[in-house]
């Protein structure tokens, strides 16, 4: 039993939650854009239907929980208000790493949340790095069907476990997962932790049957950071910390190789507006983690009220762009100085 990581993760909550861990020096790039505003867009508000299509449920809106936390009692309670607020407002929700409850059983209930959450669209976790330390299909089969989850993410976090001395032999993973998906019943997305995934990546990416890809810019949490503040109580390499490619930057260069695979963004989005810059750049939905932390530990209300300002603004900023789907902003951007 690795009774370790329980304790970094109430550590990784204690400093996201009372420590500047996101970007300094680095933003989205979404200030970049600015959306094509429509002073006749032809539909009223209410006309506008945020719901999609994405790992093969229907949700009322691009909307994804991103993951956060899980294996302690605090990670408990807040996947639990998560969970009632995705369920509430028919968006999905992405789990914290279940490594934790894989090598430490007592750990399973902080992630077990379908009770409150019975029709959301649920999306496992573990890192992508564990298939080097002798995790295969059925580990991935357990951590999905222990939690009733409808998908699989597998992250990939190179910079991270490097911050937090952790597993760091990222070698052959790409001939592993290309072993692994066909034998694999369930949708699998593969995803960063905020660092993002760029062309050359999704260039490598090509040809495998993974279901979407999270390019989880920087520019929002930087993972390096937090464990930089969980380590040394601060941040003893700053450029270390930085590291990474701009939300934007790296949504683009994906769709730019990977045209028809669903894509998530995330890394910093923290407006609606955010979100249709996202939308109209290529994403199929967006991902938010960090400003739902505090909401959180307040409840489900909380979390559900943050939740629907963010897809109040997204329904304006679409219909400023006489878009009446979200799947409509594609295109409907400019970038400043062009």
């Amino acid at each position: 039993m690795n009774v370790e990581i329980p304790e970094r993760k109430r550590k990784h909550l204690e400093v996201c939650l009372s420590f500047p861990v996101e970007f300094a020096r680095m933003s989205t790039g979404l200030e970049r854009y600015r959306l094509r505003y429509r002073a006749l867009p032809e539909l009223a508000l209410e006309e506008v239907d945020l719901s999609t299509e994405f790992l093969g449920k229907k949700l009322r809106a691009p909307f994804l929980i991103g993951a956060m936390t899980g294996g302690e009692e605090k990670g408990g309670r807040i996947n639990r208000a998560l969970a009632q607020a995705a369920e509430r407002l028919g968006v999905g929700m992405m789990l914290g790493s279940q490594r934790v409850m894989l090598e430490n059983p007592q750990a399973l209930p902080s992630f077990q949340v379908r009770e409150v959450a019975p029709s959301a669209l649920l999306v496992g976790n573990l890192g992508l790095v564990q298939l080097n330390k002798g995790y295969g299909p059925g580990h991935l089969e357990q951590a999905l069907s222990l939690v009733g989850a409808d998908a699989l993410a597998l992250h990939t976090n190179p910079l991270q476990e490097a911050a937090q001395h952790g597993d760091t032999d990222f070698s052959g993973l790409l001939g592993k997962l290309e072993a692994i998906l066909p034998r694999l019943d369930f949708p699998v997305l593969l995803k960063e932790v905020g660092h993002g995934i760029g062309r050359e990546v999704a260039q490598q990416l090509q040809g495998l049957p993974i279901t979407a890809l999270d390019v989880a810019g920087a520019g929002g949490t930087s993972w390096a950071k937090v464990e930089q503040y969980v380590r040394y109580g601060r941040v003893l390499h700053p450029e270390l910390v930085e590291m990474g490619l701009p939300t934007a930057q790296a949504l683009t260069e994906c769709r730019e190789v990977l045209p028809r695979l669903p894509l998530v963004a995330s890394g910093g989005i923290r407006s609606g507006s955010d979100a249709a810059k996202a939308l109209a750049l290529g994403a199929r939905v967006v991902a938010v983690a960090r400003p739902l932390l505090r909401p959180a530990l307040e409840g489900p209300e909380a979390v559900a009220a943050w939740i629907e300002d963010f897809l109040w603004e997204l329904r304006v900023a679409l219909f400023a762009l006489g878009a009446r789907r979200p799947e409509e902003a594609l295109g409907r951007i400019e970038k400043l100085g062009d």
